[in-house]
């Protein structure tokens, strides 16, 4: 998987549900996704929060990406205070995010590395974390035959992606590699944020973080995802 910054509950559910997690440092950084950004919950509606970048050229990869020089770590903990100061969790959430924010690391892999490896820790999911580039496969290969390759180097016989990679990966390919092929749908999750706003749903997992005590997350709200 791509890496991602504080993403949503789906990226920890598909940590969760894994023997093993790898993570691309050796992908290229795509400019409009959602590597260095992401949503929170601000005045009952969704607003976008980021890691501003160093300019540099779209074609490298995201573990040649830094940071921006000018990167003000604290104005970024501070819309997360100022978002969520009067959650109900916001106490130990925000010690968290303390944390992984005001993080040094100028690179932009490594910071998230490290946001993802923090947020696994503190939810108490134990699944190993791999860096793609330190897997001895052939990484000069792209999309499927890439993936199918590390699958072959771990020593896997499934293979779980979000849903969002029904479109891009064969069944019938993987079958042929001895490789079951699964694909994880987070089912509708829904808890109280803030006074009577409608619920926004599929923000940062900070949202979750928010408004649900540790064990709810782990217990209830992980597991709440389906294998098609």
């Amino acid at each position: 998987m791509q890496p991602y910054f504080l993403p949503y509950i789906g990226y920890f559910q598909l940590i969760a549900a894994v023997d093993l997690f790898v993570v691309y440092d050796n992908i290229k950084y795509t400019k409009k996704g959602w590597i260095n950004r992401n949503r929170l919950l601000q005045g009952g509606a969704d607003a976008v929060f980021s890691l501003p970048l160093k300019k540099d050229s779209d074609a490298l990869d995201v573990v040649e990406r830094e940071l921006a020089a000018d990167f003000n770590r604290q104005k970024l903990l501070n819309q997360f205070i100022g978002a969520y100061r009067s959650a109900p969790y916001f106490e130990p959430c925000i010690e968290l995010l303390r944390s992984l924010v005001m993080n040094e690391e100028t690179n932009l892999f490594r910071y998230i590395h490290g946001s993802i490896v923090q947020t696994c820790t503190y939810l108490g999911i134990t699944t190993p974390i791999a860096i793609s580039s330190g897997v001895p496969a052939d990484h000069a290969q792209k999309g499927e035959d890439r993936v199918l390759a590390i699958c072959e180097a771990c020593h896997a016989d499934t293979y779980i992606n979000t849903i969002g990679g029904l479109e891009l990966y064969s069944r019938e390919r993987f079958s042929q590699e001895g490789i079951a092929l699964q694909f994880i749908r987070s089912l509708p999750i829904e808890y109280k944020q803030f006074g009577k706003d409608p619920f926004v749903p599929w923000l940062s997992m900070v949202d979750v973080m928010m408004f649900n005590p540790v064990d709810e997350i782990r217990d209830s709200l992980l597991p709440k995802f389906e294998l098609v």
